[in-house]
Parts: C-alpha cells; structure tokens; sequence
C-alpha cells in the first residue's frame, strides 16, 4: 500500500481495515496461529468492539491524509 490517499470515504475505508488486519499480520506472523486464536475472539463481544475501535482510528488517519475527501 503505497499511498493513504484514496478515490473516496469507501476505498478510504476499506484501506482502514487493511491496515488493520496488516497490524495484525505483523504482530503476529504465524498465520496458523492466527487461524487459532480466531474461535477464541470471534464471539467476545468486548473483541469485537476493540476491533471497531482500531479501525476507526486507521479510518480517521486516512480520512485526515485525504482532507476528509473535500475538493
């Protein structure tokens, strides 16, 4: 991903949740491991919420990086 910038609020978005799970992948790399853990926070309400959270953080970087799409 070589760029924040993007067409619109919606490609914006979508870079906000590939940032994220790239988070994810760097922290931890062992993609088996990944697919693991997955039971154990797909159904915890409070994980799921936390997940909100981190991609809405990406979603607001990107939303600045692109002058909150206003041209």
């Amino acid at each position: 991903m070589p760029s924040l910038i993007t067409e619109t609020p919606q490609e914006g978005f979508a870079l906000a949740i590939t940032l994220s799970q790239k988070g994810v992948a760097k922290t931890q790399p062992d993609a088996e491991v990944r697919k693991d853990l997955r039971p154990d926070y797909a159904r915890d309400p409070d994980s799921l919420i936390h997940v909100s959270q981190v991609i809405a953080v990406h979603f607001q970087t990107v939303a600045a990086a692109n002058n909150y799409w206003r041209d």
